[in-house]
């Protein structure tokens, strides 16, 4: 797969609409996708609802400077490649720029072949730091950069190294199993067993011969002796699920085994030792189940003392940027499939949803993604539909006249006007629309048609347009 910054567009503010058009469709010929903001304040309201690349931005903008616009980024943690353009450049104004975090500064007039250079350079630059910080934000395959998942993986590691137990906290669809086996990893039983079972899962009256085990004949269907999730996971770790769903009769002989390091299988006489780091977690606040009397005090207190809280999705920042590609190669790799583009509206779905099912909701959402994805494009339509951003239909059509006096389709037709000459300028434009129209808007081929350069073609269509 191609790297985020080959995916998502590239956002030019720029208040002159020639220049910015000049811009995007160099920027388009390049590969890149573009959108486009006249001022800094639009940029601002584009970018808390829309993912992007990068950012090139003039310093002359009506309203907010873009230096203005750079330090707000900046101040609000934004790590997005900026570069600053102005046809007022001087050193101050480079070394301000510079300090401020911006990643080039170019003057105008523009030098088309440098913008480009300094874009790939910008990208390339991100391209590294994201490949670089992906090794670094790592858990035992758990992706994290953000602070509170930094916080999470540094006392993780630090708790494993004892036999304490520990309760995991958070939201369904969280990971908690996945930090629990990170635990282990991380443990000194490592090469021992890790048992997981979900609490919620098992029938109540089967739950504690599921935990300790029992003899032969301790009741009915008990055909024979079998030995229980403890023994199971003897020298290694034993991860119980949704510990909140145990009932409270078998919370006490839990507290019982955490205690005394034995346990007694049903129908048994005797205590049998048993070697098991405990490690529990829950999506239930504990402390209200205490005082609805649905869970043991003395049990949440032995295992509270340890407890690690993973955040949800939507406090975790930028790491759902790097979960988003991650997922996508893992998924890909287990299909033997090969995603090399992902369409733009489907990206900004999938990094700006609020995720209530959390890292399991997303991972889902991605696997049936690239289940549906032909010819190596994740499209917005293989997205759950409850993903996907409602789009505004834009059907509405210019009149533009033809050089013969034709109305196009869909267009009305002016009411009869008295016969004149028409104006060199109007020709003018009627021609230059002409032509546009004949090479299907190709501003490149337009230019080259007239026999004039673009930025001149970008003038003259912009003073038409006044």
């Amino acid at each position: 797969m191609t790297h985020q910054e080959h995916l998502l567009p590239l956002l030019v503010v720029e208040d002159d609409a020639a220049i910015r058009e000049l811009l995007e469709e160099e920027l388009n010929d390049a590969g890149y996708d573009t959108l486009g903001a006249p001022s800094a304040e639009d940029a601002l309201a584009l970018l808390s609802h829309t993912a992007v690349a990068m950012m090139i931005t003039d310093v002359r903008l009506p309203g907010m400077t873009g230096i203005q616009l750079l330090q707000q980024l900046r101040q609000s943690g934004s790590e997005l490649g900026i570069i600053v353009i102005t046809a007022f450049g001087t050193i101050d104004q480079a070394v301000e720029a510079l300090k401020l975090g911006a990643d080039d500064f170019l003057t105008k007039p523009l030098d088309l072949d440098a913008i480009r250079e300094a874009v790939f350079r910008v990208l390339e630059r991100q391209r590294l730091s994201l490949s670089h910080d992906t090794e670094l934000s790592q858990f035992h395959g758990i992706v994290g950069k953000s602070s509170g998942m930094q916080s999470l993986f540094h006392d993780a590691s630090r708790l494993a190294k004892s036999d304490a137990p520990i309760l995991i906290l958070g939201e369904s669809g969280t990971g908690k199993e996945l930090l629990a086996r990170a635990i282990h990893q991380e443990s000194k039983r490592h090469e021992a067993p890790f048992v997981p079972v979900n609490c919620a899962s098992i029938p109540a009256d089967l739950m504690e011969s599921e935990f300790f085990g029992h003899v032969k004949g301790a009741f009915t269907g008990a055909n024979e002796a079998r030995r229980g999730l403890f023994h199971s996971a003897q020298g290694g770790s034993l991860f119980l699920d949704e510990i909140g769903e145990m009932p409270v009769n078998l919370q006490a002989k839990l507290l019982r085994a955490l205690q005394e390091k034995t346990v007694r299988p049903v129908g048994g006489e005797r205590e049998e030792p048993v070697d098991v780091r405990i490690i529990a977690a829950t999506h239930r606040n504990l402390e209200k189940e205490i005082e609805q009397e649905n869970f043991r005090s003395d049990l949440f207190y032995r295992l509270e003392t340890f407890s690690l809280r993973i955040p949800p999705l939507r406090e975790r920042g930028t790491d759902i940027e790097h979960l988003v590609f991650a997922l996508i190669d893992k998924h890909a790799e287990a299909q033997s499939k090969q995603i090399e583009q992902i369409e733009p509206e489907a990206l900004n779905s999938l990094l700006n949803y609020t995720y209530p099912g959390n890292v399991r909701e997303l991972e889902n959402a991605i696997m049936r993604a690239v289940t549906l994805s032909e010819e190596g494009i994740l499209q917005h339509q293989d997205l759950p539909e409850r993903l996907r951003e409602q789009a505004s239909q834009h059907n509405g059509s210019e009149i533009t006249p033809t050089l013969t006096g034709e109305v196009l389709p869909g267009t009305q037709v002016p009411a009869p006007a008295p016969t004149r000459w028409p104006s060199l300028e109007e020709v003018e434009k009627r021609y230059i629309r002409k032509v546009l129209e004949a090479t299907g808007g190709n501003k490149r081929r337009t230019a080259e048609v007239l026999g004039i350069a673009r930025r001149t073609l970008y003038r003259r269509l912009e003073d038409n347009e006044e």
